[in-house]
């Protein structure tokens, strides 16, 4: 500062309003706050740029256009151009200058008049601008004006007595009578948003100003009078709980006086015992010793007690280092096996693999396997047995419908009543951390808006993630990687593939009749025998009959309804005993109807009208195989093709297919191509109300049509399956031991086959196919030579 500067200060006059204003003044730029008139602050200003605009302001008339900038200010030396600034800001007149010892400016201003900036005449070395003088002066106040002002004046009392405001400003409020500054005064206190303090600055109409301020005032106050009223609620809850304190200090000291000794102490030192000797990880030792603390300061009688105790004795009853010892007896093991469970030499293969790599090395992790195989086939009970046979604990969680994914991760302690998930109970409930843990039917398990449990069993099933599994309820991590888990899916489709990814998947085919012979006399009749309290010297049952059950009575890929005819005929055995019966029993074919009634399957091949356009195709279900009759009609007509017996898209596509085959190999098939313009075709599939879809029937369906078109039969005593394209290649299909079973049963033993399947028919056991015929075509034209009989006459 020189001395000229100080001398326009001595000499300035008393009111700077009467001051003539330039046309063009310096612009210094605001940040984060606006300069309205009527206020008067020291800024401190620290940019060169803005020094040397205070310094020239003072030479001259001292006075500068305060305007609010936009821009974000990251420096203090930033550069500020005009288009980073508004348009209406306030004439602001210099009273003094001074220096801070950090070398800053600070200057005292006041507002004197509201300015429009009507063009930037400079930028550097700062900006300059010509500027219009906004009018704020009134003739007289309406009585709008007075009730507005008069409204605001009171409103901003209520403000000073809510927030304590300064006495100086409730002071300098009643000392102003002009509307716009008060205006300006209010919109000042009410720590509003800078791009709101600009649209208030902007605001012409005096009306307008005021009823916008009187918005933001009010919104101000029921803001504090909340504020103010959640400050005492605060107040009085800890009041309560410091009395509350005090009371249970006053308590402990005067049980202490009368020398009783506290429950909860023992209690707790009880519990710190149990943990010692728990042998939990060192994640969990921390977060029992951190809930044994919280514990000590809760009151026995509040709700939070019981929840943190039933936390600390789930950790404490995990089986964090209890274990099984397996047997490790190969030979043992393989006895077991073979005396527990006819055939199913896979999964026995399999586990006998588990335990003798387990023998050669003891960290191994769990197998995680999944048996897939149709229902009765025995894969809960092969379950049971591997954890006898390996001398481990048992768990089965039945998946099927389940739609909750906290049934997995449990619930979180936040929830009343939170409880860990179905693994965790588990586990606590074996009290060993390797048992064999059966998941039964897998591929049916749900999803809804509670989340998707297959999801959650991606991380229980991935030996490379489940050491680290960490439920939700104890939220701390425990190792799954010994437990051996068992799936069970009587289908795999349903499966999401990241799930069945993770798990090794044994397949287990349908039961031969010799398998489900030697199953009902080995296992069967001997448990349902003992079930009704009878002997070998009440009740004696020949092959033929156990045979006769199989084919009569119950048609099925596992055992179940065999079983449940067993015990028909035992409880009609224990009702002749009930009677006064001494005799044996002796059942026999002939005297099946007595026991359990007319038989409920025939063969179905005794019962078809044969002709052309009848084929025997082969299809696989969930339950099993069976065979399907494809039959194909023609009729005078255009060419047209009628589809019916509840097909799905895929086998319409194959009907569809291998017409177009038939038709454009019209010639090399021996027919005639204007024919097809002649008769429409409709092809059906018996047991309408059955959904029926896949590509297997495909060979069938060629073989049903050529059949029809060309007035040959098909062989009755030949059972055919494929998918087919249309260049008349056949394609392998899958369930192929469940569709030789299914032949056999109807008495076919002549098969056509796709060449690739014949690695699946080696699989079947050796006396299933002896006598069996199998054809193993390439192309349609090849599967033809097998399935047709020679042209007839028409």
């Amino acid at each position: 500062m020189d001395d000229q500067s100080q001398n326009n200060q001595e000499k300035r006059p008393q009111d700077p309003t009467l001051l003539p204003i330039p046309k063009e003044l310096p612009i210094l730029p605001l940040h984060g706050f606006v300069f309205f008139p009527g206020m008067g602050f020291p800024l401190q200003i620290a940019s060169t740029t803005s020094k040397q605009l205070v310094d020239e302001a003072m030479e001259g008339d001292q006075m500068i256009g305060l305007v609010l900038c936009h821009k974000k200010q990251v420096g203090d030396n930033d550069t500020i151009s005009s288009a980073d600034l508004h348009r209406v800001g306030a004439v602001g007149y210099v009273h003094k200058v001074s220096t801070t010892e950090e070398g800053y400016y600070q200057v005292l201003v006041s507002g004197i008049h509201k300015l429009s900036v009507d063009k930037f005449t400079q930028e550097m070395p700062y900006i300059k601008g010509e500027i219009s003088i906004l009018p704020m002066e009134m003739n007289d106040q309406d009585h709008e004006t007075e009730a507005l002002v008069l409204g605001i004046r009171n409103e901003f009392k209520k403000l000073g007595e809510l927030i304590n405001l300064p006495a100086e400003i409730m002071a300098t409020m009643d000392a102003i009578s002009d509307p716009y500054h008060v205006g300006y005064l209010v919109s000042s206190q009410l720590n509003l948003r800078v791009n709101k303090e600009q649209e208030i600055l902007e605001i012409v109409e005096v009306n307008l100003l005021l009823h916008r301020v009187a918005r933001e005032l009010n919104r101000r106050v029921n803001t504090a009078e909340m504020s103010n009223k959640l400050q005492e609620d605060i107040k009085k809850d800890m009041d309560g709980k410091q009395r509350e304190f005090f009371l249970r200090q006053q308590m402990q000291a005067i049980r202490k006086e009368l020398g009783e000794e506290s429950d909860g102490k023992v209690e707790l030192e009880e519990l710190r015992e149990r943990a010692a000797e728990a042998g939990l990880s060192e994640e969990a030792s921390k977060a029992v010793e951190k809930e044994l603390t919280r514990l000590d300061r809760i009151s026995p009688s509040s709700p939070e007690y019981s929840v943190s105790r039933n936390y600390i004795d789930w950790i404490l009853d995990l089986p964090w280092s209890t274990s099984t010892q397996d047997t490790l007896d190969f030979n043992k093991a393989e006895q077991d096996l073979e005396d527990e469970h006819y055939g199913l030499e896979k999964i026995k293969k399999r586990i006998l693999e588990f335990l003798a790599v387990r023998k050669l090395k003891n960290d191994i992790h769990g197998p995680i396997l999944c048996l897939a195989g149709p229902p009765g086939v025995g894969k809960t009970s092969l379950g049971q047995s591997i954890a006898r046979t390996m001398n481990r604990k048992f768990s089965r969680m039945a998946l099927g419908g389940m739609r909750d994914e906290a049934e997995i991760r449990g619930h979180r302690r936040t929830y009343i009543g939170a409880l860990p998930g179905r693994i965790i109970q588990n586990l606590k409930k074996v009290g060993a951390n390797n048992p064999v843990i059966l998941l039964d039917e897998i591929d049916k398990l749900g999803n809804d808006f509670r989340g998707d449990p297959a999801s959650a069993l991606l991380e229980v099933l991935d030996p490379e993630q489940n050491s680290t599994f960490t439920d939700h309820y104890l939220d701390i991590e425990f190792d799954l990687s010994k437990v051996m888990f068992i799936a069970t899916a009587n289908m795999l489709e349903t499966i999401p593939g990241p799930l069945r990814d993770r798990m090794e998947v044994v397949h287990l085919s349908s039961y031969t009749e010799d398998e489900k012979l030697a199953i009902a006399r080995k296992y069967l009749l001997k448990k349902q025998l003992k079930e009704h309290a009878i002997t070998d010297e009440n009740l004696e049952m020949d092959d033929e009959a156990l045979r006769a059950v199989i084919r009569s009575y119950t048609r099925e890929a596992g055992v179940r309804n065999l079983e449940r005819q067993l015990a028909a005929i035992c409880r009609g055995v224990a009702a002749n005993l009930a009677r006064g019966w001494t005799e044996k029993t002796v059942v026999t074919v002939d005297n099946l109807y007595d026991f359990l009634g007319v038989v409920n399957y025939t063969s179905e091949m005794k019962t078809r009208t044969w002709g052309p356009g009848l084929s025997t195709g082969l299809a696989w279900t969930p339950v099993g195989g069976q065979i399907l009759f494809i039959e194909t009609s023609k009729m005078k007509g255009k060419g047209g093709l009628a589809l019916t017996g509840k097909l799905g898209d895929v086998m319409k596509e194959s009907a569809s297919a291998a017409l177009t085959y038939i038709r454009s190999n019209a010639v090399s098939l021996g027919i005639d191509e204007d024919i097809f313009s002649q008769f429409d075709l409709h092809v059906h599939v018996p047991d309408g109300a059955t959904p029926k879809d896949g590509p297997s029937a495909g060979v069938a369906m060629v073989s049903s049509l050529i059949s029809v078109i060309s007035n040959r039969t098909v062989r009755q005593d030949v059972a055919m399956t494929g998918e087919i394209t249309l260049r008349g290649d056949v394609l392998p299909v899958g369930g192929i031991a469940e569709k030789v079973l299914a032949a056999l049963r109807a008495g076919i033993y002549e098969l056509v086959l796709p060449v690739l399947n014949e690695k699946d028919v080696l699989e079947i056991p050796e006396e299933v196919r002896e006598g069996v015929i199998f054809h193993y075509p390439h192309t349609i034209e090849e599967a033809l030579e097998f399935v047709l009989e020679k042209e007839t006459d028409s």
